[in-house]
């Protein structure tokens, strides 16, 4: 298990090492802005964390470009750190005390400020770093294989980036659940990673014929779920592959946007249940947030964890997210303060 990171604070009790990750505008990489900031005194119902490690998602590239909305102008919104201070009526939590949160935006920093009820006590066999790189994934998952799609063993599912972080723990999590699972890579080398992690098959390259080749894997049939944290062109390939009555979730752009209107023509005329589902949006719910983590959590305990493909400092967050949007990671990445 990682050891808790410790700073050395001046008698002011702030660090000169401690920082915040700000976007200054919409935009590019660039728009990352490093800037000093000390530890701030938690409001009513908050604690104040010191990070361990953050989680680093795509959702962070789509709040810095503006894609989504940016509540407070830092992004990411999973990560795990050490309790260093209580707010006036917090209860059954302690200072010392390790604790993950997903869903709230806010992370990209040294030391933060958290809802109490978002703040998830970590089990002792979860380490830092895996529940940093694992809990939103597992969250996204646990809806992904539930809430959105009911999968058991007679579910045929094809999976987007096999290799990611989310598609590691969505295949890993699916077999376990006796499912079929199809995988598709950009490269060999990561469709290897994929059938390591339990992919039945993987179907390799950008501008791969997927309807073709699932078709071929499924008897003609096609896939009973599709799941595409791609967009732009693999949506409407992922759709062509799914079969008359089957369910397509969309919970990515990085390839781009597809217009709502062009997907649901495309499942309509394929007979197939198009759906956006948000994992945001549903963590917003306090009592799905606790019900759904628990279940994460006790997974994560077992080993089910995604695959770290890499460490930045915290400061070199603009770097991350270029790796990340150019697709040169597999599984998850991190940023330790």
């Amino acid at each position: 298990m990682s050891r808790p990171h410790t700073h050395s604070p001046d008698q002011h009790g702030t660090d000169p090492r401690d920082i915040v990750i700000t976007v200054a505008a919409p935009g590019g990489i660039d728009q990352l802005r490093v800037t000093p900031r000390g530890p701030q005194a938690p409001g009513a119902g908050e604690v104040r964390l010191r990070h361990q490690a953050i989680g680093v998602n795509f959702v962070d590239t789509y709040h810095r470009r503006g894609l989504y909305p940016l509540a407070g102008g830092v992004p990411g919104v999973e990560g795990v750190g050490v309790i260093e201070a209580l707010g006036k009526g917090v209860a059954g939590l302690a200072v010392g005390q390790r604790v993950a949160y997903a869903g709230t935006a806010g992370g990209y920093a040294s030391t933060r400020l958290l809802p109490a009820d978002r703040a998830l006590p970590l089990p002792d066999a979860v380490s830092s770093r895996d529940a940093a790189a694992s809990l939103l994934r597992g969250l996204t998952t646990q809806m992904l294989l539930t809430a959105t799609h009911a999968v058991g063993a007679d579910t045929v599912l094809l999976v987007s980036a096999a290799a990611g972080g989310l598609g590691i723990m969505v295949t890993r999590w699916a077999r376990q659940l006796g499912a079929r699972v199809i995988g598709t890579t950009s490269t060999a080398e990561k469709a290897a990673l994929a059938r390591h992690h339990g992919a039945d098959a993987v179907i390799i390259g950008r501008d791969a014929d997927v309807a073709a080749e699932v078709a071929s894997l499924t008897g003609g049939r096609g896939v009973d779920y599709a799941i595409d944290g791609v967009g732009g062109d693999a949506l409407p390939r992922f759709i062509a592959a799914t079969r008359a009555g089957g369910t397509v979730a969309s919970i990515g752009q990085a390839g781009g946007p597809v217009p709502v209107e062009v997907a649901d023509g495309l499942a309509r005329d394929r007979g197939v249940t198009f759906t956006r589902p948000s994992i945001l949006a549903r963590l917003a719910d306090i009592g799905i947030y606790h019900v759904a983590a628990t279940e994460v959590l006790a997974q994560l305990a077992r080993g089910l964890t995604a695959d770290i493909g890499g460490n930045y400092p915290l400061a070199e967050a603009a770097q991350a997210h270029a790796a990340l949007e150019a697709g040169r990671t597999t599984g998850a990445l991190l940023l330790l303060p």
